[in-house]
């Protein structure tokens, strides 16, 4: 494990991250030095081909209570760009990010949480949106992508009131995959982070970034965007390696069945 201090970067299993906001102190509010430091190690992770999946978490009782308060209190809000900040990293990183919500996610926390691809929670997790409470408009996508997961009605809800919403409530809503108890998320998390890293790291990489970008388009033209890479992808690969990929398929689906 390497100690930043702020961030903690750890190696727990074969081809899996664990990257832990570490001001426990502070509900792991983004101060500058975390933001750096998030942004930094996921560029590295990114690039280190035997990491193929990263989980996200938080230490102590939350997840993250978004922007350090205090030091927007000391520097106003601050101008973010490619080296403090850690949405648009995540945003970049091209392998899937599972975020295991430890706790409470608030505003800029919770903009963190939704930038990952998979959300896993604890039944003590919370969330909400407090922008409006703070006098600070959003800016890491919160506005767009909360009503596109939850619905506008839900979404204005929570952006107007800036009440919280419960863990149980996140899931049946959608915002969230599952709820577990405290003591089982992170073994959940990184079951999940070792199911996909078994998969093959360039169909990884690939897949993520089919689904991101069609999402954002029309269904039209995300069905068109579909059949181009699909195609692409089918031309690079040979009868070989399909069937290498078959078996490894089917060996997997008799030791899952038992």
């Amino acid at each position: 494990m390497t100690d930043t201090t702020h961030l903690l970067v750890s190696h727990p299993l074969p081809g899996c991250a664990l990257l832990t906001l570490n001001r426990p102190q502070a509900l792991n509010a983004l101060s500058a030095a975390l933001r750096g430091a998030l942004v930094q190690a996921l560029h590295t992770l990114d690039a280190d081909d035997s990491v193929r999946v990263v989980v996200l978490t938080g230490a102590g009782k939350a997840f993250c209570a978004g922007l350090d308060l205090r030091e927007l209190g000391n520097e106003g809000v601050p101008t973010l760009g490619d080296a403090n900040d850690p949405v648009r990293a995540l945003a970049a990183f091209g392998k899937p990010v599972i975020a295991a919500v430890n706790g409470a996610a608030v505003t800029g926390g919770f903009e963190l949480a939704l930038a990952c691809d998979v959300l896993l929670a604890s039944t003590g997790a919370r969330f909400a949106d407090t922008h409006a409470r703070i006098g600070v408009i959003p800016g890491w996508g919160l506005s767009q992508k909360l009503s596109r997961l939850i619905g506008l009605p839900r979404a204005k809800e929570m952006a107007f009131s800036g009440n919280f919403i419960d863990a149980e409530t996140a899931e049946r809503w959608g915002l969230v995959n599952r709820v577990l108890s405290p003591d089982a998320l992170l073994p959940a998390a990184l079951a999940l982070a070792a199911d996909v890293a078994s998969a093959e790291p360039g169909m990884l990489h690939a897949y993520k970034r089919l689904i991101d970008e069609g999402f954002e388009l029309p269904m039209g033209e995300a069905m068109v965007l579909e059949s181009k890479r699909s195609s692409e992808w089918a031309a690079a690969q040979t009868p070989e390696a399909l069937a290498r990929r078959r078996e490894a398929v089917q060996q997997r689906g008799r030791a899952q069945a038992g």
